[in-house]
């Protein structure tokens, strides 16, 4: 026994320093970026918080500011480490960057910057719920590839419902078709133990053909198919009157509200419930359950078609909260950015929302960019979700346990 913990012991330090490391180089970067870059533009940045009080920033002082600040911690993280310190520091130097980065942006002009928090909570929603479904999967042991179709499904099933029967109806209709494809996934990876991933990827091509062409061939020669009537905010009872944070939380659609609700349901029912001690236990040591009672087939068909509901609700955002129509492909992917928001988050629904409110603000900054002069191509802009992606699942995969038994099929029989 001692011979291991000594083994282990030095492979524990080696990834603490090499962590350690790379975090300090992370802050000299963006310390220099600010310095070459931010601190290139003069003038003062106006950030619009209510209607009759807007901040001013000077761009120049502030970005010079921060980068002898970054580098001087990336200093500090190279040559002595921040401790249990490491990711406040790296979190609050990485926020205080993007609060440069728009002050370069915004230098001799302003922008409201609660409109773009609450469009930062509104982008949130799709990603929230599609990572929720992933969890709700991951947990009961079945890798759920298949977030982009169902909610590419339910935009579809929410579109064509609603604009027929009300949008009401075209949230059950949404719920519905994510159940459906959710049960293509349960019965080829539950009961005939086909490879999740390829079964996910599989359901994904299905869903985007399916909608596609039939977006083609009945939408398109029918448009009265296809004019929803969205859900209009809802503005809280006394809470919308809180000045920033009213008109960012409370002055909202159902969808966000429904996806804040679902974070607190889904961790309270995950981590308080016998449910969610079964759940987190089949997925984990789906055997050991199974030897205890447990029917780990039935619960995993629920679950995954649990997971399907929430990720159908997830796509009809985009007919019945946004844009009031449904166009090929028009999830473009955040389904598979919610996949990084499970891993981002630990699989954990309030890291899943937090997760989701990074991708949600990368959206918010897009938008923003484009219709500001920052010399920036609108085509890498377009890029930024993707970007910031592939920086959450790079430096995230490795650090992050998935359930030990995601993926893996279960025998009763043995």
């Amino acid at each position: 026994m001692s011979i291991a913990v000594d083994s282990a012991t030095p492979l524990l330090s080696l990834e603490q320093r090499k962590r350690a490391r790379n975090v300090g180089f992370s802050l000299v970067f963006l310390g220099l970026v600010s310095a070459f870059l931010l601190a290139g533009r003069p003038g003062n940045a106006g950030f619009k918080l209510v209607d009759t009080y807007t901040v001013f920033l000077p761009a120049q002082p502030f970005a010079r500011a921060l980068a002898v600040a970054l580098v001087a911690l990336g200093a500090i993280q190279l040559f002595r480490g921040f401790g249990k310190w490491t990711n406040v520091v790296l979190a609050i130097a990485t926020g205080t960057f993007v609060i440069a980065f728009l002050t370069w942006a915004a230098s001799g002009g302003s922008f409201s910057l609660t409109g773009m928090l609450q469009d930062t909570v509104t982008r949130s929603v799709p990603i929230t719920l599609g990572a929720i479904a992933g969890i709700l999967c991951e947990r009961s042991g079945i890798i759920n590839i298949a977030i982009e179709g169902q909610l590419l499904g339910g935009a579809f099933a929410g579109a064509v419902v609603g604009s027929l029967y009300g949008p009401w109806a075209g949230l059950l209709g949404a719920i519905a078709m994510g159940v459906g494809l959710s049960a293509i996934l349960a019965v080829f990876a539950i009961r005939f133990r086909v490879d999740q991933v390829i079964v996910g990827f599989a359901i994904n091509f299905f869903s985007l053909g399916l909608t596609s062409f039939l977006a083609q061939r009945v939408l398109t020669p029918h448009p009265e198919y296809n004019i929803v009537r969205p859900f209009t905010p809802y503005a809280v009872p006394l809470l919308s009157k809180i000045p920033v944070i009213g008109v960012v939380l409370f002055t909202q659609t159902l969808f966000v509200y429904v996806s804040i609700i679902a974070v607190v349901v889904s961790t309270w029912f995950l981590y308080r419930t016998r449910w969610g001690l079964r759940t987190r236990a089949i997925g984990e040591y789906p055997q050991a359950a199974g030897t205890l009672g447990v029917d780990v087939i039935k619960l995993r068909y629920r679950n995954v078609w649990i997971a399907g509901a929430v990720a159908g609700l997830g796509g009809a955002w985009w007919p019945l909260g946004t844009v009031g129509r449904f166009d090929q492909n028009i999830t473009n992917g955040r389904g598979f950015i919610a996949l990084a928001a499970v891993i981002f988050g630990r699989w954990h629904p309030v890291g899943a929302l937090t997760a989701a409110l990074v991708f949600g603000l990368s959206e918010a900054i897009q938008l923003k960019m484009s219709n500001l002069d920052t010399g920036i191509p609108s085509e890498f802009l377009l890029m930024a979700p993707y970007i910031v992606t592939l920086i959450v699942v790079a430096g995230f995969v490795g650090r992050s346990r998935a359930p030990k038994a995601a993926g893996q099929a279960y025998d009763a029989s043995k």
